[in-house]
């Protein structure tokens, strides 16, 4: 156990010198890079993918998979931007929204605990069916317009710091705590590694399958609140490729594709290197093609480290 502990701050502390790293180079690269406004738009940018990544943290280290995650962020974006438009109150909106999220994702873990559907079928076919629904629904045009109370979440500030930046890093407080010192983030990991055991010491494995997956669609809700607060407008395909982002950013923070394994910590952090580097590449005018082609690179290679020390693990 001291070693396993000892090994997971060990990548913490690489992730940590390779951020640093990558933040020098980028610095040496750019003028532009260390200036005021492109930090803070580093971390507006960072909050969307680290709440998102928060909640694919838990589902992941379950061993699951949520792929519906960036639709959830368009359809609570859309759901909150029609009741603004009908005259609903800010308050109103932003808890119908969430509450539609949550709704969503348990219908998900409802799926994938009682109907025994693989994770990665049922997520993807709900991704789907809501993307449909948005088009559908919003006539593939847009939705503008919210009033200052509800674009407040998304350019407001609390001091010098915007209010994404406070929410994601206050949910990423929560989430660590969670995941690493409650009951509820010890039956997620347990699940992930041995869920047959811990379905027979008397656990209810479904119910709390169908509380990650609420917990999982929630996260995606406050992202897609973000994003529809920020551009003050609701976009038909709001949150399109977002799931890769947030996938690539829980692995390379740490958490084991086979499950049993998290850490918030290190998807923080990874979900900086992630950003950081996509805003570097911008000030260099990189097309975003070669940045998707990086991202893609970088996921593949984190899931290569994770699959190497979980075939260590097994032949030890």
């Amino acid at each position: 156990m001291k070693n396993k502990r000892l090994h997971n701050y060990a990548y913490t502390f690489i992730l940590l010198g390779v951020l640093v790293l990558l933040t020098v180079v980028m610095a040496a690269a750019s003028p532009y890079f260390f200036s005021w406004k492109n930090c803070r738009n580093i971390l507006n940018q960072s909050a969307i993918y680290l709440v998102l990544s928060i909640g694919m943290t838990f589902v992941i280290s379950a061993g699951q998979i949520d792929l519906s995650v960036g639709a959830l962020i368009g359809f609570s974006g859309m759901t909150m931007g029609l009741l603004c438009q009908a005259g609903a109150s800010a308050f109103t909106a932003v808890f119908a929204g969430l509450a539609v999220s949550a709704v969503i994702g348990a219908v998900n873990g409802l799926l994938i605990a009682y109907g025994r559907i693989n994770s990665f079928i049922v997520t993807l076919s709900v991704m789907t069916i809501l993307r449909g629904i948005i088009l559908i629904r919003m006539k593939s045009k847009s939705i503008f317009g919210f009033g200052p109370a509800f674009t407040f979440i998304g350019s407001g500030k609390v001091g010098p710091v915007n209010m994404p930046i406070v929410i994601s890093l206050g949910i990423a407080a929560v989430g660590a705590v969670i995941l690493h010192m409650t009951r509820f983030g010890n039956y997620c990991l347990f699940i992930g590694a041995n869920e047959a055991a811990l379905n027979r010491s008397g656990v209810n494995v479904k119910k709390y399958k169908v509380l990650l997956f609420s917990l999982c669609g929630l996260c995606a809700g406050v992202a897609g609140m973000i994003v529809t607060a920020r551009l003050n407008s609701a976009e038909p395909l709001a949150g399109q490729g977002y799931e890769m982002d947030a996938i690539a950013a829980t692995i390379l923070g740490g958490t084991s594709m086979q499950g049993g394994k998290g850490s918030v910590i290190g998807t923080v952090i990874a979900c900086f290197i992630l950003n950081v580097m996509k805003n570097g590449l911008t000030l260099l005018a990189i097309s975003p093609h070669y940045q998707q082609i990086l991202t893609g690179l970088i996921l593949l290679l984190s899931v290569l480290l994770s699959e190497s020390k979980q075939r260590k693990k097994s032949e030890v």
